[in-house]
């Protein structure tokens, strides 16, 4: 192992796990944080200044772009699980492998993905049941998304890398940049100033293409300035190829947990097909009452991630005792975390509304009711997150999928499109806390039957002894 290689020994299988995990975690919440204020600030600028029609325009494209991250989610995880598995175990050799054809696929995925979907937005839209008012915006909106998919994908994929290395601070600084620079773009490309033309919604869309462009060229940049062990040199070049071996891997655990992000987004896609259904002032509500309770799932995602990674390097050292003890201190994190900011939101309820919808109106109103019902029932999502990341970093993907699949098709969407007719739009927002319960006892039962235990990502072999109980 060279000097640099040394330097960057993992710490996430020494130490006290939940000062570690605490740690290793704070950058993942934070940037999570940073990108939903990003999302709310554009959302303000669209809702504020462009109308109703226009948030929901940007919100329909915004459902669009979480399916994209969602579609890449289970091989950005099979990444990061391989790479955290063979950094425990000290194998920087088979990490490079990973590193090398991993990028090309996701190299791959970006240019497929956006040349497919920039072609059909119509299609999409229409699927989408998108307001005829919102429609024409939305597309212009969705296609400068579409345009700017390597970038997207591109730092998705650096972030992988480093988180799986046991690094989410640096990731995390460029975050700040490409954030910074998108709420500085937005008003200035949407209005125009200038020589720089008006471009109303697309100004917005074409902000965060851009920021996402010069923050992914910088990380790019920093990572070879500093000689981070993982980069691919010049002598490595061969490294970037497909390694068949390794992409049977990412594909037959991926896919998996791809599609279990994909029954979520499509779930979105459906309540969201609903909702349109009664109007912009229900869309503009629901908009808005999303936007808030993303940052009550922030902490969780932020969990389930950091927890992945963590648990996958202990995997890869063959320390199992701090797995299991990752699970329940993640689990005590959610319920302090995101019970934390479901009070602070129910305290200051209307003023939060108040950044998206006008101070009276039926939009005010249901957004309300919609918080009132919902927001608590993220805090059993999160125990969920949290168990959900420890499985998968052993290899465990099907049995997820599976609950997933039935918690949201089998019981969600049925519920809300069900009594819809009978109860109002209160059935849908009903839907939530109990797709979630069912759902946590799913989860919570399988962790406790050890099966999960016996997976394999199939490059790691799987010592099940325990081991002396460290931290």
């Amino acid at each position: 192992m060279s000097a640099a290689e040394a330097s960057s020994k993992p710490s996430l299988i020494e130490g006290p796990i939940a000062k570690t995990l605490f740690m290793f975690s704070l950058p993942m919440l934070f940037g999570n944080i940073l990108q939903s204020l990003n999302g709310t600030i554009n959302s303000i600028w669209v809702g504020k200044f462009l109308g109703e029609a226009a948030l929901t325009a940007a919100s329909n494209g915004n459902i669009i772009m979480f399916f994209l991250i969602s579609s890449i989610f289970g091989v950005t995880m099979a990444a990061t699980i391989m790479i955290g598995q063979n950094i425990g175990a000290g194998d920087i050799a088979e990490t490079k492998r990973v590193v090398g054809t991993s990028a090309v696929f996701f190299l791959v995925l970006a240019l497929a993905i956006g040349i497919i979907g920039f072609v059909g937005v119509p299609w999409i839209l229409h699927v989408l049941n998108t307001p005829a008012e919102s429609v024409d915006m939305a597309i212009t909106y969705t296609r400068i998304i579409f345009a700017g998919m390597p970038f997207l994908y591109g730092y998705n994929y650096i972030m992988t890398v480093m988180r799986g290395a046991g690094d989410s601070k640096t990731p995390f600084y460029f975050l700040i940049v490409s954030v910074v620079l998108d709420v500085l773009l937005n008003p200035l490309l949407i209005f125009g100033w200038g020589p720089i033309p008006a471009m109303g919604i697309g100004g917005s869309a074409a902000a965060t293409l851009i920021a996402q462009g010069i923050s992914f060229v910088l990380i790019l940049i920093y990572l070879y300035r500093v000689k981070y062990f993982l980069r691919i040199t010049s002598s490595e070049l061969h490294l970037l190829r497909f390694d068949w071996k390794i992409i049977w891997t990412l594909i037959r655990k991926g896919v998996p947990m791809g599609l279990q992000m994909i029954a979520v987004s499509t779930s979105a896609i459906a309540l969201m097909n609903l909702i349109n259904g009664y109007g912009t002032v229900a869309a503009a509500a629901y908009t808005a009452a999303n936007n808030l309770s993303s940052y009550v799932q922030m902490p969780a995602m932020a969990l389930g991630a950091a927890v992945s990674s963590f648990a996958a390097q202990n995997i890869g050292a063959g320390r199992w005792d701090r797995v299991s003890r990752t699970t329940w201190i993640g689990i005590v994190y959610n319920f302090v975390l995101t019970g934390g900011v479901v009070v602070l939101i129910y305290v200051f309820d209307r003023q939060a509304l108040l950044m998206f919808l006008p101070s009276t109106g039926g939009a005010m109103e249901l957004g309300m009711r919609i918080n009132l019902i919902t927001l608590w029932s993220f805090v059993i999502f999160g125990i969920t997150n949290v168990i959900t990341g420890v499985v998968r970093s052993t290899g465990s993907v099907m049995i997820p999928l599976l609950i997933t699949i039935v918690s949201l098709w089998g019981i969600r969407i049925p519920l809300a499109y069900a009594f819809v007719d009978k109860y109002g739009l209160d059935a849908v927002w009903w839907s939530f806390p109990v797709g979630f319960s069912i759902s946590a006892v799913a989860v919570v039962v399988y962790y406790a039957s050890g099966k999960w235990k016996q997976a394999s990502m199939g490059e790691i072999p799987q010592d099940m002894k325990p081991v002396k109980n460290e931290g």
